[in-house]
């Protein structure tokens, strides 16, 4: 791995741990709260791709599982993860991942492109890991955990709208490509036009 990948690596493991600091937004009917970090993971998934966007991630897991506060309202150890949230956090490595990839099978990124993928992988697949997950941890059903998770589809359309400008002007953006080309080279991002 080379320095400018683990930099950008560990930047984008900071930008989720930024988001970690805007508060989360509590339901009453639900442990699960409502944070900004899912936004974090569109963009690393999105601007560094498959390889790196599901590295930043793990990078950042790893050190929410060493106990560091990282995550929104200053959560951070191993409970975290057999928590009811536990599912959605552990998703966001795969999430990554799977929108890179997905990204990069296009020839030219547009904006629709970005903001397909984060609408239907993106946040489908957080959603795909993460309800099982709670309605075990919870002890309901699935569909009960489904019901309850309806609350979110708001928020999280507003953060893949947000997040896919976002991503599409980082990618875009003259300096930023110049920061990228390298990864484009090697096969980790589609190219943007």
């Amino acid at each position: 791995m080379k320095i400018r990948e683990m930099t950008l690596v560990a930047v984008f493991a900071a930008v989720m741990g930024s988001f970690g600091l805007i508060p989360s937004i509590a339901l009453s009917f639900t442990p699960v709260p409502l944070t900004l970090q899912t936004m974090g993971v569109l963009l690393s998934g999105g601007v560094l791709g498959a390889r790196l966007g599901f590295m930043s991630q793990a990078v950042f897991l790893l050190l929410v599982a060493a106990g560091v506060p990282l995550l929104s309202g200053g959560r951070g150890g191993l409970g975290v993860f057999v928590g009811p949230s536990g599912g959605y956090i552990i998703s966001w490595a795969v999430t990554a991942f799977v929108i890179g990839y997905v990204l990069s099978l296009f020839k030219k990124v547009r904006f629709h492109h970005v903001l397909l993928v984060n609408l239907t992988v993106g946040i489908f697949l957080i959603y795909l890991i993460g309800i099982p997950v709670q309605a075990m941890v919870m002890g309901i059903s699935v569909m009960d955990t489904v019901k309850v998770s309806l609350a979110y589809i708001p928020g999280d359309i507003i953060k893949a709208v947000v997040g896919s400008i976002l991503v599409y002007k980082l990618r875009t953006h003259p300096v930023i490509m110049r920061s990228l080309g390298s990864l484009r080279r090697t096969g980790n991002l589609s190219k943007t036009a």
